[in-house]
């Protein structure tokens, strides 16, 4: 069965890469983009680094932030109105998975109408029309939503996340700027990058994984593993790194899919308001266990990119250790915690696996699972 590959029409990178986002509003004929960003990135001074720009170049403009960091239905649909108010041609997108997240819903409703309501988009829906375009900034080196064609809402009322998978949401352009990521504080550059591994290991073992996203994510699990330690010390050459990464991690798992990882991941987000990248971080490990016998050699491959020395003189099931012991050292080491202790309620591990096992991403996993199978791993966290 061939694989459909589907990336940006363009994307820049490296320090300095958002001076060209007049030159791609002009050269595509936009005049008034309505700016998607969340209240901290406006309060710490990090959509300003973008605005000036616009400011200084007249560009007309307006801004939306009625943003949370697990955005929700109500804050898509007041995107639209203020969209709409605006009387805005296109979308530039300011921050990690939350602003790009809901930006893309936005587009995408105000080019298919019908799908308003949101909860509809969830799924692979049958929607018509590109979405409005949209310049994606990203601010976090984890989510890679700048060139993802997956989006996230959080349905507040069901208390579940839902999955919005459309080659229609992409963004036209990204700028893959680390120098707009050097103000992220530690545990946010802890959570979005272990986030960032984790796309790019639940990529590589995935279901639809193919040649070509294989390589992408192997290279993205080296790039991660080696510089994630030196970005959330916040040095540059660990911001470039991850940058690259995270987005290498993108270009992969958007086009073969994730698994039971993310799958659990978004329930502990959409009930306890946990980062998703830290969800992600701590579920980790406990997957990897789970899967392993569903890899072939692949947890081979995965240590050597993580640096492990030896792997080829090792046994199967001591290669597959030495992998997840060396995602266990690196969360380890940049703050992650061990486990859902004080997080995760007992009452709650019903719902979440049975959110889990509904969720988009869980039917890409290596090993076919059930709900009890998933309520197993909850439990072994707590």
């Amino acid at each position: 069965m061939p694989t459909r590959i589907i990336l940006n029409e363009t994307s820049y990178h490296g320090s300095g890469a958002v001076e060209s986002i007049v030159a791609e509003l002009s050269a595509r004929g936009l005049k008034k983009p309505i700016v998607f960003t969340d209240p901290d990135l406006i309060k710490f001074g990090v959509s300003a680094k973008v605005t000036k720009i616009l400011d200084g170049a007249k560009v007309a403009y307006e801004v939306y932030s009625d943003i949370k960091a697990n955005p929700t239905i109500e804050n898509v649909k007041n995107g639209v109105k203020a969209f709409k108010k605006a009387k805005a041609d296109s979308i530039i997108a300011i921050g990690g998975g939350s602003a790009m997240d809901t930006a893309k819903a936005v587009g995408i409703i105000i080019a298919n109408p019908k799908f308003a309501d949101v909860r509809s988009l969830e799924g692979v829906a049958p929607t018509t029309k590109p979405s409005v375009p949209i310049l994606a900034v990203p601010t976090t080196a984890g989510t890679a939503a700048e060139v993802t064609i997956n989006y996230v809402i959080t349905d507040v009322e069901k208390k579940r996340k839902f999955v919005c998978v459309d080659p229609h949401d992409i963004p036209v352009v990204a700028f893959v700027d680390p120098d707009m990521m050097s103000s992220m504080p530690k545990g946010l550059t802890a959570f979005t990058g272990m986030d960032a591994l984790t796309h790019a290991i639940e990529g590589y073992i995935t279901k639809g994984a193919c040649r070509m996203t294989d390589m992408l994510h192997l290279e993205a699990i080296r790039l991660i593993s080696q510089s994630l330690r030196d970005a959330v010390a916040n040095k540059p050459k660990g911001r470039e790194g991850m940058a690259l990464g995270q987005y290498i991690a993108g270009m992969g798992f958007s086009n073969v899919g994730l698994g039971i990882d993310h799958a659990m991941a978004h329930g502990l987000s959409a009930l306890y308001d946990m980062p998703h990248g830290k969800a992600c971080a701590i579920l980790l490990p406990v997957a990897m266990k789970f899967n392993a016998s569903k890899t072939g050699t692949k947890y081979r491959e995965i240590a050597r990119a993580m640096g492990v020395k030896g792997v080829d003189e090792m046994s199967v099931q001591e290669y597959r250790q030495a992998a997840i012991s060396a995602v266990e050292k690196l969360s380890k080491d940049v703050g992650i915690p061990a486990d859902l202790k004080g997080v995760l309620k007992k009452e709650d591990v019903k719902f979440l696996s049975e959110s889990a096992y509904a969720d988009a991403c869980r039917p890409g996993n290596p090993r076919d699972c059930t709900v009890k199978d998933i309520a197993r791993l909850y439990l072994s966290l707590v």
